[in-house]
């Protein structure tokens, strides 16, 4: 059996976090590993779709999310989660209970800068709040906490996606999880 862990990979909205998700699945498949990728935002729609985004209801989404990462981790899958997850009391929970099921878990910090995000807008979500049509924008006027000691930060405005992918695979084969 491979072992199971949790990437997680944590920044602002299109920041890049899905995509990297996706080509490192992709490599990690052909390896022969078990992946499944938590998106976040097919979580919301499926598995949370109850929740709005306070504080209080994305403190909660991270902690279902992390609960699902860490079961499929503890049964030998890499379970790849692209979530914002603005909070690092939140983050850090996911990570406590982890270490609580003895489950790999590492976390990347996509440190993308906002207006790099912006510029690419993949949801149009910088644009609807630019021109007044939504808010609480995580990293715009909704606060998102930067991991202070994540165990990689990418800058993917600097590197292809195929290097990040790259970055992350090398961080899992050092750590003896790929």
């Amino acid at each position: 059996m491979t072992t199971g862990a949790t990437i997680w990979l944590t920044g602002l909205p299109s920041a890049g976090k899905t995509t990297i998700a996706y080509e490192l699945a992709s490599r990690l498949r052909e390896d022969g590993h078990l992946v499944e990728v938590l998106d976040g935002d097919e979580i919301r729609e499926f598995l949370t779709a109850d929740l709005g985004f306070s504080r209080a209801d994305r403190h909660t989404n991270v902690q279902r999310i992390g609960f699902l990462a860490d079961l499929l981790a503890r049964n030998g899958v890499k379970a790849l989660v692209p979530v914002i997850a603005p909070y690092a009391d939140s983050r850090e929970a996911v990570r406590k209970r982890h270490q609580a099921s003895g489950a790999a878990y590492i976390e990347v910090h996509v440190a993308t800068p906002v207006e790099v995000c912006s510029e690419r807008d993949v949801k149009g979500l910088y644009a609807k709040q630019a021109a007044g049509e939504i808010s609480g924008l995580t990293g715009v006027d909704d606060p998102y906490e930067a991991p202070e000691t994540p165990d990689l930060r990418i800058e993917s405005q600097n590197q292809t996606v195929l290097e990040s992918a790259a970055t992350v695979h090398k961080l899992l084969v050092e750590r003896g999880l790929a």
